[in-house]
């Protein structure tokens, strides 16, 4: 029988062991993280490192707003990710046929071959395996359909090419495939990854097509931004007084939410919504300019969540209505796009109208203001610009490139 004057101390001493245990078994996690991350560091050359960051980042003069979710926090690791980030490109595969090199860098599905351009250009790839802390699987689904693949063989093609990666190279086996990642801009690219579980289940798919209810992971998948390049006109920004017309929208009627939109609001007298494409007959690039004459552009999923017509609504300074389910917006974990956009839900097309019109001058101003300053990471190049679309996707691969190797 413990007297009441034991007790306390027991407890005292029994709370010291736990924590001490709690500590112990907190610095053995974080050694074993560092010891069997790739690549391995000192710590030493990590403190290092962050010195050198922190003054890059003090030296770097840009003006980092409100659109991101932690501005400073973005600042820092982006600079991290320009300092240390390392991509092993993956050499197997005739550039001749569907691997290495892009299709073509225009399109609805330049994205894809901006990227794979890009990629081969920039100071984050590397030659030795050992240093990447991701590996790129280079095979174009764009290619593919440009040659006529079948769907069906397309899931065949993508299968034969990892699973020779897989028996040829080490790497893969390390993690099951957690730190390798694909990239695809066409929808059926997604559908071509079926054949491999663990391709959809453990790697990183970067995709066109983010939408929740076809498999994306958003925690592991990164939603590609879906950009319509070369841009017809200049971008738009700053000329809130030549935009008259309350919102826009021109577009095939291919999903419901499109026959919804078009039937309730088409002949409405403050919102311009067409139930077809604009056609060249119609002038001289109509359509883009109705982009400058705008104040919200309406952008419904089609046949897919995603549409270009997000990207060109970004360029041309229109705000972007977002009016689609299950759609994880690109670079969503990093830009807080209701500081730029109007995100609704599909039932809300009924309201639309009335829900832009709550929408104050002072809000609009505020949203076409922070709506300028996102423009540039919606924008590909080649070579590619700090900042960019191609610089947004690598660092949201960074963001998922911790792994522990098996």
């Amino acid at each position: 029988m413990l007297t009441s004057g034991k007790q306390p101390q027991q407890l005292s001493t029994l709370r010291c062991s736990l924590l001490t245990l709690a500590i112990l078994t907190l610095l053995s996690f974080t050694f074993l993280s560092l010891k069997y991350s790739t690549p391995q560091v000192s710590v030493a050359n990590f403190l290092g490192d962050t010195k050198e960051i922190s003054r890059t980042v003090e030296q770097d003069g840009e003006d980092f707003s409100d659109i991101y979710h932690s501005p400073r926090v973005f600042k820092f690791n982006f600079a991290e990710m320009e300092n240390k980030f390392k991509v092993y490109i993956y050499e197997d595969g005739d550039p001749k046929t569907f691997y290495q090199t892009p299709r073509k860098l225009t399109g609805k599905y330049a994205s894809e071959g901006y990227f794979f351009q890009n990629i081969r250009e920039s100071h984050f790839r590397t030659l030795d395996p050992d240093q990447a802390h991701l590996f790129f699987i280079p095979i174009s689904c764009h290619k593919m359909r440009g040659k006529g693949t079948s769907y069906d063989n397309m899931t065949i093609i993508v299968q034969n090419y990892v699973e020779s990666l897989i028996s040829k190279y080490p790497y893969w086996n390390r993690t099951l495939g957690a730190d390798h990642f694909f990239v695809t801009c066409h929808d059926v690219g997604v559908r071509a990854t079926e054949g491999l579980p663990l391709l959809v289940k453990n790697s990183i798919r970067a995709v066109c097509s983010p939408s929740y209810d076809v498999g994306f992971i958003p925690h592991k998948d990164i939603a590609l931004p879906q950009v319509l390049q070369p841009f017809a006109l200049p971008a738009g920004g700053n000329d809130i007084e030549n935009r008259t017309t309350l919102g826009f929208w021109a577009g095939h009627r291919n999903s419901k939410i499109r026959v919804i939109l078009a039937r309730v609001w088409e002949n409405d007298t403050e919102l311009d919504i067409s139930n077809n494409r604009i056609s060249r007959a119609d002038g001289h690039l109509v359509y883009q300019k109705r982009f400058y004459r705008s104040k919200f552009c309406i952008c419904p999923g089609g046949s897919q969540v995603n549409s270009a017509r997000i990207a060109d609504s970004i360029h041309y300074g229109c705000i972007p209505v977002i009016l689609s389910n299950y759609y994880d917006l690109p670079f969503n974990d990093i830009l807080d796009w209701r500081k730029f956009a109007v995100v609704l839900k599909e039932s809300d097309v009924y309201q639309l109208k009335q829900i832009l019109k709550r929408i104050s001058d002072a809000e609009f101003v505020a949203l076409h203001n922070n709506l300028v300053k996102v423009q540039r990471h919606f924008q590909w190049n080649s070579p590619p610009i700090k900042y960019d679309a191609f610089h947004m996707v690598m660092y949201d691969l960074w963001l998922r490139h911790h792994t522990i190797q098996y």
